[in-house]
């Protein structure tokens, strides 16, 4: 029994697509090759009430997400039982990290904010330049931060913004997760922090990311102009 799904079989003409001598070309499906690096990859995605799932399940890295939600919810993938605001981002950030440690069949994650998009083709690249690195690995827009309160832990580490990096299972199994520190304090900062405690900056491979492939609350690109962050606040 077939299970494709015969929605239009009652016309004439209509022939299951198992039955066709040659299956239909499709140009824009990805090789096997490629698509079973993809598979290897998980999208860290923090996600609140005011996300739209819709939009971003309709994207191509749709089934590569992995939602981080503040309580249970249809799904989500990692649940941290906090409500999201700007005090508690830390908190969550500590919630993926910690829950991803037991992801060993991912070799690559990417954390994406709710108000960006990223390049297929450009993480594809990225993929094939970067697995098997025997190192640890992490791709952003490296920026440092002075935090007096923090000389030790968070003063002027090394830290990717937030709305999308990407690192290797090399950095997530070095992470330290039991980072302490005076906050609450921005999440991208910690999650720097959380490198450098448990790594050592000199044993990571900080790589800049290309702008050109990473829109951040707007999409606009030939005849697109799209705001990703539609909400004032977002």
């Amino acid at each position: 029994m077939s299970d494709h799904h015969n929605y239009w079989g009652a016309l004439e003409g209509w022939t299951p697509i198992e039955a066709l001598p040659h299956r239909p070309h499709h140009p824009y499906r990805l090789p096997a090759k490629d698509r079973m690096l993809l598979d290897r990859m998980a999208i860290i995605f923090p996600i609140n009430g005011n996300t739209d799932m819709q939009f971003y399940r309709n994207t191509w890295f749709g089934e590569y997400l992995y939602p981080v939600c503040d309580w249970e919810e249809p799904g989500c993938e990692i649940v941290c039982n906090v409500t999201s605001t700007y005090d508690t981002l830390d908190e969550k950030t500590f919630c993926f990290s910690r829950a991803i440690k037991s992801y060993d069949d991912i070799e690559f994650f990417i954390k994406l904010d709710d108000d960006s998009f990223v390049d297929m083709g450009y993480v594809l690249k990225l993929l094939k330049n970067n697995t098997g690195s025997g190192r640890p690995v992490y791709i952003s827009d490296h920026t440092r931060l002075e935090d007096e309160e923090n000389p030790d832990v968070l003063d002027n580490v090394l830290y990717g913004n937030g709305k999308f990096y990407m690192f290797n299972r090399n950095l997530v199994n070095c992470l330290d997760t039991e980072l302490k520190y005076h906050g609450p304090r921005n999440e991208d900062l910690v999650f720097g922090g959380m490198i450098n405690s448990g790594c050592g900056e000199q044993n990571v491979d900080y790589i800049q990311e290309d702008d050109n492939f990473i829109w951040h609350k707007q999409y606009t690109n030939k005849n697109k102009d799209i705001n990703l962050g539609y909400i004032a606040n977002h």
